[in-house]
């Protein structure tokens, strides 16, 4: 480690060699390398996380390629990236590696699952493996809520975060200190209700300051200093001017994950979330709630093509020509245009958002 390398980082209180070196030894997982993502991946690897001359690393998980769209607001990629269509974890990992070449980069590219998420994030009960934290660069609450069973199963610090349009949202769970996210949220909202980046837009620095909070937050737990966390959820709205902090409760008895300790996303079965259907350029994914198909065509209307029937929605995006919807108000979905599982997926959490 060079010495001078962080030295504007090791003279702030609290942090100094020892703090350093105990960053530099952290084991952190991104789910998902996004715009929130690839920001808060930068300013940790740019902080010195994830050393490999001290045993850390910085693993990044994502199923998506990176498209010309991204890049807008995702700050590691590149026109190259995107005209290759390269995984965003490949193209992430390259960027990083110039920045940092000191870093340990562990890229994964896999659509994270109740099945394979032990697995992905290096948790074992037998052993007590487990990463120094999680941070959240997700975009639904499905994942969210996994990953929080995930965090308070294994006593894991959980760094939550969201954006869309100019709004953002930002919270640290501490399993054992504070409440969880289903303290707060004891369900998964309607996807229906919710606006995605790509039906709502994102502003670019919404994404930087969420990004900023949810980092500082993880270089405080990294480097020993727990004692400086707000334990609260920071919201703001640039684009409105609003900015609002709530208190984190402590931690629910009645809450089912944290207080009860029934960890129901970790266990739902994977099995049939995504299936390619046969004899078709089309993969059928399974949603995990109910949608009101009338908000949800309200909200797709300004995108594509839609027509509703009683029982389902089709939808075509305009900007995707040979990629056609068939959503029903289970929350399934066939997205006919791909034979690729994570694909039919990211495009699914994109439009429907879950």
């Amino acid at each position: 480690m060079t010495p001078s390398r962080y030295q504007r980082q090791i003279v702030l209180p609290g942090i100094g060699d020892q703090g350093q070196a105990r960053l530099a030894a952290a084991r952190v997982v991104i789910v998902g390398v996004g715009a929130l993502g690839c920001a808060s991946t930068e300013m940790l690897t740019r902080a010195g996380a994830g050393l490999a001359a001290a045993g850390g690393c910085l693993a990044l998980l994502d199923r998506d390629v990176v498209e010309l769209t991204n890049l807008q607001r995702q700050c590691l990629y590149t026109e190259a990236d995107a005209r290759a269509g390269l995984p965003k974890v490949e193209a992430a990992a390259a960027r990083l590696a110039a920045i940092n070449s000191e870093v340990a980069i562990r890229p994964l590219a896999a659509d994270l699952t109740s099945a394979n998420a032990l697995r992905l994030l290096g948790c074992d009960q037998a052993t007590g493996a487990k990463p120094s934290l999680i941070i959240d660069g997700t975009d639904n609450f499905a994942t969210r809520f996994l990953l929080n069973d995930i965090a308070v199963k294994f006593q894991i610090p959980f760094c939550y975060a969201g954006v869309v349009a100019g709004a953002g949202t930002q919270a640290t769970f501490i399993p054992g200190q504070t409440g969880c996210l289903r303290c707060l949220l004891p369900t998964p909202p309607d996807p229906s209700s919710l606006a995605t980046c790509d039906t709502a837009g994102v502003l670019a620095p919404a994404v930087q300051i969420v990004a900023g909070a949810q980092v500082a937050d993880a270089i405080k737990i990294l480097t020993g200093n727990e004692a400086r966390l707000s334990h609260s959820v920071l919201s703001f709205d640039l684009w409105t001017n609003r900015r609002t902090r709530i208190a984190i409760p402590r931690p629910d008895p009645a809450c089912p994950c944290c207080g009860q300790r029934v960890f129901d996303f970790l266990n739902a079965p994977a099995d049939d979330e995504l299936a390619r259907l046969c004899g078709q350029n089309s993969v059928q994914v399974a949603g995990h709630s109910a949608l009101d198909l009338a908000l949800l065509a309200q909200r797709l209307e300004p995108w594509g093509g839609v027509a509703r029937s009683g029982v389902m929605l089709r939808f075509d995006p305009a900007d995707l020509p040979t990629t056609r919807f068939t959503i029903f108000a289970d929350g399934r979905a066939i997205v006919r245009g791909t034979t690729d599982p994570a694909r039919a997926r990211s495009l699914y959490a994109r439009y429907i958002g879950a």
